[in-house]
């Protein structure tokens, strides 16, 4: 008994603390995921009320197993009957309406696509397997980390380069799914400068689990200057390694699927990669953007994040540290 009583206790501790994170839809940080956290508290209420009542009545039908009937009420079979269909029926149905009624009449405005004009700026988000696509007004171009000026309405304009995703920051807004032909538009909003994690919520293939991705909320003239940095071409290398690095870049299967925006690199596979030293992370929030794990990355992608489209090149040591040398160098 004991045994069994520490595995429990260990599986509630374990689901209690998986849904602490950095991810949360009951953690707010907008208008439209305070809207829908309050409709949620709400169902949970009432959903509690639901179950409680049932397992009063299954509590009660055991402790009168013995004796027939209802308490009080005997086996009156008009008020047994009254009691299902009051029970039952009506107030299911009540309630359920109701909170249809209410998270249609309630949600639908606040949490839907901004209105035409109502937004400071539109991005575009392109749904890859498994990265995604940021593109800004004008040649600003990165990946995996969208950058948005905080207490401002951006409209985030999502598609998908190839099968279903769903695009969903719990913090800011609702999810909005990514389907191929189609175009979906979401508000992203942030009350105050912060990180806030977002995932892929439409499960699309082996690395689904990692293809998240992270909303930087920053004062207005921080993302203006982020903005215009990332809007440049890549720096030139400044170091003998570096140049190295570049011409093995440049030379080898990374051009093809890579664009370096200054180079001849003009691929469209893989992430645009012209500043991203200036990345936190890398793989889609798999790891973080260090010296080390850049290296450990380019040399076998495999083996982090098994079936991505990302090849292992057969190079040296050397050759990996150069070209490692040359991407740390593009911020």
């Amino acid at each position: 008994m004991k045994r069994w009583g520490g595995a429990l206790l260990f599986a509630c501790a374990a689901l209690i603390v998986g849904g602490c994170g950095k991810q949360s839809p009951l953690s707010p940080q907008s208008p439209a995921s305070h809207d829908i956290a309050v409709l949620w508290w709400w169902m949970l209420a009432i959903a509690a009320v639901v179950f409680f009542g049932a397992a009063g009545m299954l509590l009660i039908g055991w402790v009168r197993r013995g004796s027939p009937g209802l308490p009080f009420v005997g086996s009156n079979e008009r008020v047994t009957m009254g009691l299902v269909l009051t029970f039952g029926i009506a107030i299911p149905v009540v309630v359920l309406v109701a909170l249809f009624a209410v998270a249609n009449l309630w949600l639908v405005g606040p949490t839907g696509a901004p209105a035409r004009g109502s937004t400071s700026m539109t991005i575009r988000v392109i749904g890859h397997q498994w990265f995604w696509e940021v593109r800004y007004p004008g040649t600003a171009i990165t990946a995996n980390e969208i950058h948005i000026p905080a207490r401002t309405r951006v409209q985030v304009v999502a598609t998908t380069d190839d099968v279903i995703h769903s695009f969903w920051v719990p913090q800011l807004n609702r999810k909005i799914d990514m389907i191929p032909g189609r175009t979906n538009r979401v508000l992203l909003y942030a009350d105050d400068p912060g990180v806030y994690r977002g995932q892929c919520a439409e499960f699309c293939g082996l690395e689904h689990a990692h293809m998240a991705m992270k909303v930087f909320a920053q004062p207005r003239k921080r993302f203006q200057a982020w903005l215009a940095r990332i809007g440049k071409p890549a720096a030139a290398p400044a170091s003998a390694q570096q140049r190295r690095g570049q011409r093995l870049f440049l030379s080898n299967a990374c051009a093809g699927c890579h664009t370096i925006r200054g180079t001849s690199a003009r691929g469209e596979i893989g992430p645009d990669l012209t500043h991203v030293a200036s990345r936190t992370t890398l793989a889609a929030v798999t790891m973080p953007n260090t010296a080390r794990s850049l290296r450990r990355w380019i040399t076998d992608p495999q083996h982090i994040k098994p079936g991505v489209k990302m090849p292992a090149l057969d190079l040296s040591d050397a050759d990996f540290k150069a070209i490692a040398s040359y991407l740390n160098h593009l911020r």
